[in-house]
């Protein structure tokens, strides 16, 4: 364990220093960004025709595929993201506190992700003016896609609004030693503020907590974004209700692995070992074996239900999708995940960082690919007959690939970035360390020599 003492220098580093490796990310993350920018270039271009996403009865195959698989992943990556820094709020999990603004940055990150797959996916971003926002007032009562929209939407508000409140708080303490450059920015996100409205603003942040805790399992990825699927009687593959909670625990388990992966790269980037501890690695780990749990456990509940003197649709996807590769792989790296974390409660000697890295990666894979076949399947199998002897199959084209690439450059790039404006950890975290190793230093027992 380190005994550095946790200084403001420390959140600073990142603002003020540059190196070698950041220009270098830099330059790899924008280039995968900017390859997908071409692909949906071409795309507008010459239309939807050049991904492998066709029409029913002309084409076969699926009208929704790795785009909005993707999408789902991404959504569930943000909404998992801001439920994690929201309990830290909420349950007092001060252990957490070093990550959780790296949390909800992330929130802000995914859900961009997300917003950029639905402008992608609709073929012609005219149609968000058009389609969606021009007859808002009416579909928005009988479209669960539009609901979709507007609990994005009204998320990403509610977590800019909490990400903005505590960052007031460190900009002001902080400002001699930013970036002048960033002047304007930073009086815009400090107007009118006092420390009398300290306390108000953590009673603010302790409500806006406890609204997205609750919202979560009712109106987010565990009701609204489900639901789409859900609903939908005609896909066997899809309805049920199941759907929500399985949703939710694939959105938390995918933000327990971003977050691993995020604190352990400023981690290394920034010599952050006192401050992003190994104690919140192994934390994070072993909430990531509960909740990668709870998903085989659902989906065990899913397969169980769909073979076991099912309907004659409900069995054919079932087995369609339980006999899958992509479906084993994705599986099996959960499974692996759980076991070795299983194994490590008991051995604890087995935990490493780059074990838990791991981890993340493999969870984060898994998750990815659970969601692009269950959209793709849930297509490939419904219970209407009148495509049946359509023939088609679905296979994603090099730009839906690259999209994949594309998208994590740009979560990548938007961290690069926020990273040299405010302090990804927030000034409370290292003033509670502070407070917590002098507070260790008064206890130890005096020494006599």
């Amino acid at each position: 364990m380190s005994t550095k003492t946790p200084r403001k220098a420390d959140i600073l580093r990142p603002i003020q220093n540059t190196s070698s490796k950041y220009f270098i990310l830099t330059g790899v993350a924008g280039l995968a960004f900017a390859l997908f920018l071409v692909g949906w270039l071409y795309q507008l271009y010459q239309g939807m025709v050049v991904t492998g996403l066709s029409d029913w009865g002309t084409g076969g195959g699926v009208t929704w595929g790795l785009y909005i698989g993707a999408f789902i992943w991404w959504v569930g990556i943000a909404h998992g993201g801001i439920i994690l820094s929201a309990a830290v709020r909420l349950l007092g999990m001060e252990r957490y506190m070093p990550v959780a603004r790296l949390a909800e940055l992330l929130t802000l990150a995914g859900l961009s992700a997300a917003g950029f797959y639905v402008i992608v996916h609709m073929g012609r971003p005219d149609r968000m003016v058009t389609s969606v926002l021009g007859h808002y007032h009416i579909t928005v009562h009988n479209s669960p896609l539009v609901w979709d929209v507007t609990v994005i939407t009204a998320y990403f508000v509610l977590t800019a609004t909490y990400l903005a409140l505590t960052i007031r708080y460190d900009v002001t303490r902080l400002r001699d030693q930013l970036p002048d450059r960033f002047e304007p920015l930073y009086k815009l996100m400090t107007i009118g503020y006092t420390e009398k409205e300290d306390q108000i603003v953590q009673r603010m942040v302790w409500w806006l907590a406890l609204a997205i805790i609750i919202m979560a399992p009712l109106l987010l990825h565990g009701g609204v974004i489900p639901w789409l699927f859900a609903v939908i009687p005609t896909m066997p593959g899809w309805f049920g209700a199941v759907q929500g909670p399985q949703f939710l625990t694939i959105a938390l388990t995918s933000a327990i692995s971003g977050v691993i992966l995020l604190s352990y790269a400023f981690r290394w980037a920034y010599d952050w070992d006192h401050i992003i501890t190994d104690d919140i690695f192994r934390g994070l780990t072993l909430w990531l074996g509960f909740f990668s749990l709870l998903f085989l456990w659902l989906q065990l509940q899913q397969m169980t239900t769909g073979t076991f003197a099912a309907p004659i649709d409900a069995t054919q996807i079932t087995i369609a999708t339980l006999t899958h590769p992509i479906y084993i792989l994705s599986m099996g790296l959960v499974g692996i995940v759980l076991a070795y974390i299983f194994a490590q409660t008991i051995r604890p000697a087995l935990f490493t960082r780059m074990r838990a890295v791991a981890c993340g990666v493999a969870v984060l894979t898994a998750t990815l690919l659970e969601k692009i076949l269950f959209v793709v399947e849930g297509f490939m199998y419904p219970t209407m007959d009148v495509y049946g002897a359509t023939p088609g199959e679905y296979f994603p084209s090099l730009i839906e690939f690259a999209s994949i690439l594309g998208t994590i450059g740009m979560v990548v790039l938007f961290f690069l970035s926020i990273a040299k404006v405010i302090p990804v950890v927030e000034l409370h975290a290292i003033e509670h360390l502070q407070e917590k190793q002098e507070h260790g230093r008064e206890h130890e027992p005096a020494r006599h020599d």
